[in-house]
């Protein structure tokens, strides 16, 4: 089965995703292919450079082809991304100062990345 997690509520990088998730697939003993990973609000603070959360998901994001993409909007809130407001959504906002391979975009972008290869199941947390 190939999953997609959307982290949306508060905290969610921090607990599930750096205590329960990451280290799995580092393991690699998640159970499931993970095709992507959406990241809202305050959770895209976790992909920082030099941020260890960050810096290990991305080793583990290129090994295993996994998507890791920031809300454009949410990044342009926090000066993580260039671009406007105006540009949200058209796949013009590119990030800045956040570790290797992660994008920026909206619902078009990710269901354009994720199209290819579809997950099974989103999961919200």
């Amino acid at each position: 089965m190939t999953i997609a997690y959307v982290f949306k509520t508060s905290m969610a990088s921090t607990f599930q995703l750096s205590t329960m998730i990451l280290p799995q697939l580092e393991e690699n003993n998640h159970g499931v292919k993970v095709a992507g990973m959406f990241f809202f609000d305050d959770n895209i603070f976790c992909l920082q450079k030099n941020n260890p959360v960050g810096e290990r998901l991305s080793k583990v994001a290129k090994e295993n082809n996994i998507l890791l993409m920031v809300c454009d909007q949410c990044a342009v809130r926090r000066e993580l991304a260039e671009g406007t407001f105006e540009q949200c959504g058209s796949g013009e906002v590119k990030p800045k100062g956040l570790v290797d391979g992660v994008v920026a975009g909206c619902f078009p972008q990710l269901y354009e990345a994720l199209g290819s290869s579809p997950p099974d199941q989103v999961i919200t947390l």
